[in-house]
């Protein structure tokens, strides 16, 4: 007897559904019928329908059974692949897929389609004939919406998904006051470009035409999260459709943005401003239920996605500061543009955020405004992948690709976006396919290099036409109420137009004004002013107990058991290291109620192995973080590992810094030099946004420095290029030789009552050098030094004075003991800008019988301080340099040449007579 006959007796249904389970999760299946199921499959592929089981057997399935799986197959080819079939290019045809859903590839023929199937019973429609389920399948899969999504890897996503997509067979079903209102936010996308275009000829304003049903999906959007308990948005997004976003759903007036327009000069003198597509926004909404919304648009450069880790960073730092309800309050939103989705690195860097501890933000809608084209390079040459959304699928993240033309479409799918974030609290992301109607901007002439796109765009009608034609035809409106709607609008613009005419001067509101209550915006001047930056020695005391014991009920490996106590020796002893500046600066801080947030690669245990913040028990793993106790009641510490990422992490934690001012917000480089791969955040935002944006922030840059023949890639932080970067009251730079002053200089971060960017060149031969250690008094009384002066010396006997900072001062030190050369002065600058000028001439003056003054550095001449120092302080041109000659690599990679060259250096700075101009 056949060991398959049962089948004959067996509900199809059954089958069909446990197949359907079978191809969509086989490990959700009971093991014999998963190995049933997989010898089905592997008979069918190699030998047709043959009813061949992999072990040869002959297997005698029912012709019934054995159609219902391949319908069930046809449903799973829908699911898989049926978004390359879509109906969702508004102005070109779809490229063409192989295999398609053509029946015959799933061995079923036009006799089948009469037939009824159990398999219907999969998508909630029942049995019903063949016919009736590929119109279903078409109609969720292959309309104006294609979805990506059975990749993902849970089941119960996937359930969800498939469930959601069953519901009036993917298509919405919105009441004649819902239509009305998209009605309405579409006409004003589409009115306020047309309005730009008449009323600002050739202006650059970077329309949203060809994908302004944007606007009325985001307005559902906020109405719908809304109710979800969201309370506020943070939103990133380029320059394209931005003022369109500004006006329609952050409530900016058109009068402010037509002032923009008008060219004016700011009200403000003290900063520069930025063009008008780049500004951020803060507003408050009500929406239709009566809730009120807090609105943010960050201000971004035009350099692309630079935004989307900013906006993360923000999004964390207010979900951290509502640690009760946190990700259920707050929500992320980036707007792409296709070519830089695909394109720019950082989306993938953010994208790997997602679900780390330290950068998550509880699920991030990505939309993407899909112009088909980025400049002028066709989307065929501006990525590999099918679609640009497919970095997506990295975090297995659903993707829904829509016809920008079908705005009832695009809405629906933005709330099938919120309701699945909200749902899984994952990373959603919306292609909306359009055009971009104009060229990159509007007074360039795309037709040069794609005629045949723009001569379909010119003849194609707008969203607007395109849904006001289908109300009408359905009854839904009336002609007269559209054009009412239409030119209220219109009126509206033309009112705020005479407006803004009689406004002389262009304001700029602050960015997230609110969170920045009771600090202020300093000169250059106030920058160098002291700050009282004392910590009681009692209470030091006590937070170096806290820092110096771990729990007895646990066992550390040794050695970190004896580092972790040292710190109290070190206390006891008065002798505080370079570890303890950091600890007990982040203790002090935390103990007076403000927080601390640390992040870079490494920074947990420290590349160089000194911070120790996280220790782990040795037989579990477990985390003990000993400032977690002290910041428990006042201010919370956090500290992370991250992601092998520089542009992404930065990025994160100047938007952290820039959302909560209170916290200590500091990034570490694991080398110096690699803080090149985040350059544009340091141009766009972390050396320019208060000059730009009038945006402060106070997030702290830790960059290890220091020559000691590790070769060219881990020697040199670039200080010049900080310093290139340094005008006015931008940042402070610093280079610090003491534990005290590092403590004082990480607290007046937050002592102060504003906030500047803090760079500050780290050391690592000096962690642990014998040296470099201060007393308890100079931590608990002391207070930051831009410039410390040679106290071992008798000023009336110096020939020599020699100006240096940083790690070099040691060496020097050392060679001025070995030579016995106390007539030579050691003078360290500890902060490079803002320039201590008044300091650094009060030195000179108290040297001024001295001949013989020289700026030392270890880095080449055409790098480190030299060059900024020249522009920036006169005597110093008549200063000898004591420096390497110019390279173009920062440091020599062989060990030999870097003794000899850094031996040369030294031996000028004790003896003019050296030539080190030729060897160097």
């Amino acid at each position: 007897m056949d060991k398959y006959s049962f089948l004959n007796a067996a509900h199809t249904a059954y089958f069909a559904e446990l197949y359907d389970q079978y191809l969509t999760n086989p490990d959700t299946v009971e093991p014999s019928w998963r190995a049933f199921f997989q010898g089905y499959d592997f008979g069918t592929e190699q030998y047709g329908l043959e009813n061949q089981l992999s072990d040869g057997v002959s297997m005698q399935i029912p012709e019934k059974v054995q159609r219902e799986f391949q319908v069930v197959k046809l449903i799973n080819a829908y699911r898989t692949r049926g978004h390359l079939f879509t109906k969702t290019n508004p102005v070109r045809q779809r490229r063409t897929y192989t295999p398609d859903l053509s029946i015959g590839q799933f061995g079923l023929s036009d006799e089948d389609m009469s037939l009824d199937f159990d398999a219907g019973s999969i998508l909630g429609i029942g049995k019903t004939s063949l016919t009736n389920i590929i119109n279903h399948l078409e109609s969720i899969y292959c309309d104006a919406i294609g979805v990506e999504y059975m990749y993902i890897r849970n089941p119960e996503e996937v359930e969800w998904i498939q469930k959601r997509l069953n519901v009036n067979d993917n298509h919405p079903k919105f009441s004649i006051s819902t239509k009305k209102n998209i009605l309405r936010k579409l006409s004003q996308a589409v009115s306020f470009e047309q309005f730009l275009h008449t009323k600002y000829v050739g202006q650059k304003r970077f329309s949203l035409e060809g994908g302004e049903s944007l606007i009325p999906a985001l307005d559902a959007l906020i109405e719908s999260a809304a109710n979800y308990g969201i309370k506020e948005f943070v939103m990133g997004m380029a320059h394209r459709g931005r003022l369109n976003v500004l006006t329609n759903i952050f409530g900016k007036s058109p009068r402010d943005i037509f002032s923009e327009f008008d060219g004016k000069d700011y009200e403000q003198e003290v900063f520069d401003g930025d063009v008008k597509y780049h500004l951020g926004w803060t507003s408050y909404r009500e929406t239709d239920s009566g809730k009120k919304i807090h609105l943010n648009i960050a201000p971004n450069p035009s350099h692309l996605e630079t935004v989307g880790p900013v906006v993360e960073g923000i999004t964390r730092a207010k979900i951290d500061h509502n640690r009760t309800e946190g990700q259920h309050t707050v929500l992320p939103i980036l707007v792409h543009g296709d070519a830089a989705i695909a394109g720019q690195g950082v989306v993938y860097e953010v994208v790997q955020m997602a679900h780390l501890d330290g950068y998550k933000t509880g699920g991030t809608i990505h939309i993407v405004v899909n112009n088909q084209i980025g400049f002028t390079t066709n989307y065929k040459d501006g990525r590999s992948s099918t679609y640009c959304t497919d970095v997506g699928k990295v975090t297995l993240s659903p993707v829904l690709h829509v016809n920008a033309d079908d705005v009832e479409a695009v809405v629906h799918a933005m709330t099938f976006a919120l309701d699945y974030r909200m749902t899984f609290n994952r990373d959603v992301f919306i292609d909306l396919l359009g055009y971009r109607k104009y060229g990159h901007n509007e007074g360039d002439e795309p037709k040069f290099t794609q005629p045949i796109l723009y001569k379909a765009i010119a003849n194609h009608q707008n969203p607007l036409e395109i849904y006001s034609q289908k109300l009408l035809a359905e009854g839904s409106i009336q002609r007269a109420e559209i054009d009412k709607m239409e030119q209220d609008y219109k009126d509206f613009l033309e009112e705020a137009l005479e407006d803004s005419r009689k406004i002389e001067k262009t304001i700029i509101t602050p960015f997230m004004e609110e969170e920045w209550s009771g600090l202020t915006r300093v000169t250059e001047e106030e920058m160098l002013k002291t700050v009282d930056t004392s910590f009681p020695e009692s209470r030091l005391k006590e937070l170096t107990s806290v820092l110096s014991n771990l729990p007895k009920d646990k066992k550390f490996i040794k050695k970190i058991q004896r580092l972790v106590e040292s710190r109290q020796d070190m206390f006891d002893n008065n002798q505080l290291d370079w570890s303890m500046g950091e600890h007990l600066a982040y203790a002090s801080l935390l103990d007076e109620g403000f927080q601390v947030r640390i992040s870079g690669q490494d920074v947990e245990r420290g590349t160089f192995s000194h911070r120790h913040a996280v220790v782990k028990v040795e037989d579990s793993e477990e985390e003990v973080i000993l400032l977690e106790k002290i910041g428990k009641e006042k201010g919370a510490f956090q500290i992370y590992n991250s992601l092998l990422s520089e542009y992404g992490v930065v990025g994160f934690d100047y938007g952290y810094a820039m959302a909560s001012p209170n916290t200590l917000t500091i990034w570490e480089a694991q080398f110096g030099d690699f803080v090149n791969g985040a350059q544009i955040m340091f141009d766009q935002y972390v050396s320019s946004a208060e000059d730009k944006w009038k945006l402060q922030n106070g997030l702290v840059v830790l960059l290890p420095h220091g020559y000691e023949g590790q070769g060219a890639e881990h020697s040199s932080a670039r200080m010049e290029r900080f310093l290139q970067l340094c005008a006015k009251d931008n940042m402070f730079v610093a280079d610090c030789t003491t534990p005290a002053n590092l403590f004082h200089l990480l607290r007046r971060q937050m002592k102060s009552n504003y906030r500047k960017p803090l760079i500050v060149f780290t050391p690592k031969s000096l962690l642990r050098h014998p040296l470099v250690v201060s007393s308890v008094n100079e931590f608990a009384n002391g207070q930051f030094q831009e410039l410390i002066d040679d106290s071992f010396v008798d000023s009336g006997r110096v020939k020599t004075v020699v100006f240096v900072t940083g790690k070099f001062y040691y060496d020097l030190l050392a060679e001025r003991s070995k030579r016995e050369r106390m007539d030579v002065a050691l003078v360290r600058l500890e902060q490079l800008f803002p320039l201590p000028k008044d300091q650094l001439m009060t030195v000179l003056e108290k040297y001024a019988h001295v001949k013989d003054f020289v700026w030392a550095q270890e880095e080449p001449r055409n790098m480190g301080a030299f060059g900024y120092l020249l522009m920036n302080f006169d005597p110093v041109r008549s200063f000898r340099i004591a420096s390497r000659r110019p390279y173009g690599a920062p440091a020599a990679g062989s060990s030999v040449r870097y003794q000899r060259r850094h031996r040369e250096v030294i031996d000028f700075v004790f003896d003019a007579s050296k030539d080190n101009q030729r060897n160097l």
